[in-house]
């Protein structure tokens, strides 16, 4: 899926959507995405000016926005204007490597279960085959008026 298909799964847009493309997915089961990684981004000149990490709190967004992916294309529902993903929930969130200008972030989110509406994923953020992050997310499909 090429920018053009995440936008038209996700309402974010820059500088907040952090999916650039997807690699696979298996609906009802797992996605893998990746996100690239560059001095460009708006966060870097405050975090840090003389040592750029992205934030956590920016990794744990990426896989939920590419959770959310993999649940509008599980649920087989309509994606519209009206239709949103929310984040509803991370446990277990641990952070084993920085992530720097020029690293590619390949996101792999797994379904574990969906029941009454809250669907929930194990994520994983790997640089070069290595983790960066890893958390169990929530998230919920809406429609909004």
């Amino acid at each position: 899926m090429d920018i053009k298909g995440i936008m038209r799964h996700l309402p974010h847009r820059y500088p907040f959507l952090l999916v650039d493309r997807v690699l696979e997915i298996h609906k009802g089961e797992r996605i893998v995405a990746l996100k690239n990684v560059t001095m460009n981004e708006p966060f870097f000149p405050g975090h840090f000016p003389h040592h750029p990490v992205m934030p956590g709190v920016l990794i744990i967004e990426a896989l939920a926005q590419a959770a959310g992916i993999l649940a509008f294309q599980s649920a087989d529902m309509p994606v519209t204007e009206n239709t949103v993903v929310y984040f509803v929930g991370i446990d277990n969130a641990r952070f084993k490597k920085p992530v720097t200008p020029g690293d590619q972030l390949r996101m792999e989110v797994a379904i574990t279960k969906n029941m009454r509406g809250i669907w929930k994923f194990t994520a994983q953020a790997l640089v070069d085959g290595q983790l960066a992050c890893e958390a169990e997310l929530m998230c919920t499909l809406r429609t909004v008026e």
